[in-house]
């Protein structure tokens, strides 16, 4: 076994209310005793999936010791639920990256002779399941308009991405490529007013909370991005809080095992809603 990022049920916050089980195609979950059980490491391939369908919140990931993902043995178990299940899979792979599994899992189905939902045209537009919430989405930017003379100008999001969550953004994701990265304590966007033109502008955002969240993860997440992609520079906008100041050496260390010599801002919102200087 190896470390690698795998679902948590907190058993707590859980009322067996069921709808996770039908957003992991790959049959990890079961509800048993009126809780929702994680039943094999062999099939949670750790992308989550199923942690938007929770109304609860009480799926979440972690990096922890686990038998390793087996995409073969997952095709196995759900070719035997039909096209619809097999159409899920295969979009939860590709929105998130995993073009590796994507393809042992087409060889699979070639190999024993099912038809894919992707044949006769492009995977890209498969229907199904999947993971809404975690797909990667390029948002075109349309400058702030409105009516000359009229009471107020309408200002439009510069969020030019999606997901923004730091543990569901992917590693590879395209927007990646020459990027100044904005990574945001998230409860900046909600005390500082001017969030989307003053910091956001222009940039790629990732979002967590350095209280609350795994900073090892983050540190081993952020560094991964960097290694991977050309980044211009990285931003880290936070509270003034003590607690908020944990994931500024967090990501100095990741822009070091980056083995990069990328330009670090640290920018500081007191939580009056103003900018330090």
């Amino acid at each position: 076994m190896s470390k690698r990022n795998i679902i948590k049920i907190d058993e707590d916050k859980c009322n067996g209310c069921s709808l996770c089980i039908p957003n992991c195609p790959e049959g990890a979950l079961q509800i048993i005793d009126g809780k929702a059980r994680l039943v094999s490491d062999l099939f949670c391939d750790g992308l989550g999936a199923c942690i938007g369908h929770c109304p609860e919140g009480a799926i979440n990931i972690e990096e922890r010791e686990a038998t390793p993902y087996n995409e073969r043995k997952v095709m196995e178990n759900i070719v035997k639920q039909g096209k619809n299940t097999i159409a899920a899979h295969l979009k939860h792979l590709e929105e998130h990256k995993e073009e590796g599994y994507l393809k042992e899992a087409l060889d699979f189905l070639k190999e024993k002779k099912i038809g894919s939902p992707a044949e006769g045209h492009s995977h890209h537009h498969m229907h199904g399941g999947g993971c809404p919430g975690s797909k990667v989405i390029d948002l075109k930017h349309k400058a702030a308009t409105g009516k000359s003379g009229g009471p107020a100008v309408k200002t439009e999001s510069e969020l030019s991405q999606w997901p923004v969550q730091i543990k569901l953004v992917p590693v590879s994701a395209p927007y990646f490529k020459d990027a100044d990265i904005l990574i945001a304590a998230d409860c900046v966007p909600f005390a500082y007013a001017d969030f989307h033109r003053e910091l956001l502008k222009g940039k790629i955002l990732l979002v967590g909370c350095p209280k609350l969240d795994n900073l090892d993860f983050y540190q081993e997440k952020i560094a991964s991005i960097l290694k991977n992609n050309d980044v211009k520079s990285v931003t880290y906008a936070h509270m003034e809080v003590p607690c908020c100041s944990g994931l500024i050496n967090a990501i100095k260390e990741a822009i070091a095992a980056s083995g990069k010599k990328i330009p670090f801002e640290d920018i500081t919102i007191t939580i009056r809603g103003e900018r330090a200087r």
